[in-house]
């Protein structure tokens, strides 16, 4: 049976949006795998944006799996749910293809070779563009005809908009990061000091981009949809 390595990867804003969570990501690969008689060796899990051209040192779970993929050699492919958990971005894609080690996209099957991995990303960094134009006419438009865009008289409720806006974001990346939290706390990780240790060590940021500490992981639990039961400082 030919080995695989998994790698698994959501942002905090996209959590749950179009079947991108962890658990959806990790299903679809695990069913590709046995459909397509692939051994999956290991799991890579992130949780940080795809944007931006320094992506990839930003993602050093992507790094380690094609670390381990070339470990296993006899060119061992990395596996992902959809290409966008990869990027939208083509210069990307083709940075990952120079690395030499093969990926296979569940969603576009095993015969999607590199040159339709770039086009796919082309078309959709292309869509993403096509977008932000015509948001950017559409408030234009809105503008000339003398809509006002912005209202000053509701500062304070779009502070309490904001608030919650950002407990929102707060809850999901405390959903995104439970599993990884259950399977460390299940690898021996039981006080808070380890729990974070074992974070940082994957690479793992907090909704903020900082560091892991006893007292974020704390503030972590605590939160809706995060993990249960009592852990030590």
């Amino acid at each position: 049976m030919k080995r695989a390595v998994s790698y698994l990867r959501v942002s905090t804003a996209q959590q749950g949006r179009s079947g991108l969570g962890l658990e959806a990501q990790r299903q679809a690969v695990q069913a590709f795998a046995a459909a397509h008689g692939l051994a999956i060796i290991g799991e890579f899990v992130e949780v940080e944006t795809g944007k931006g051209s320094d992506a990839l040192d930003r993602r050093p779970q992507l790094a380690t799996a094609l670390q381990a993929a070339r470990k296993l050699g006899r060119g061992t492919p990395v596996l992902v749910a959809k290409l966008d958990r990869l990027s939208r971005d083509v210069a990307f894609i083709a940075g990952l293809m120079a690395q030499r080690v093969p990926f296979i996209v569940a969603e576009l099957g095993a015969d999607a070779d590199p040159f339709m991995l770039h086009l796919y990303a082309a078309l959709a960094e292309k869509e993403r563009s096509l977008i932000s134009q015509r948001t950017r006419a559409a408030l234009a438009a809105k503008k000339v005809a003398g809509a006002r865009l912005g209202n000053p008289t509701n500062l304070t409720e779009a502070s309490l908009l904001g608030a919650a806006a950002n407990a929102a974001q707060a809850d999901r990346h405390a959903a995104n990061i439970a599993p990884i939290v259950r399977e460390i706390q299940a690898a021996g990780g039981k006080t808070l000091r380890e729990i974070a240790a074992a974070l940082n060590a994957r690479g793992i940021r907090t909704a903020r981009g900082g560091n892991w500490y006893a007292s974020t992981v704390r503030n972590l639990l605590a939160r809706p949809g995060s993990v249960s039961g009592r852990v030590t400082s």
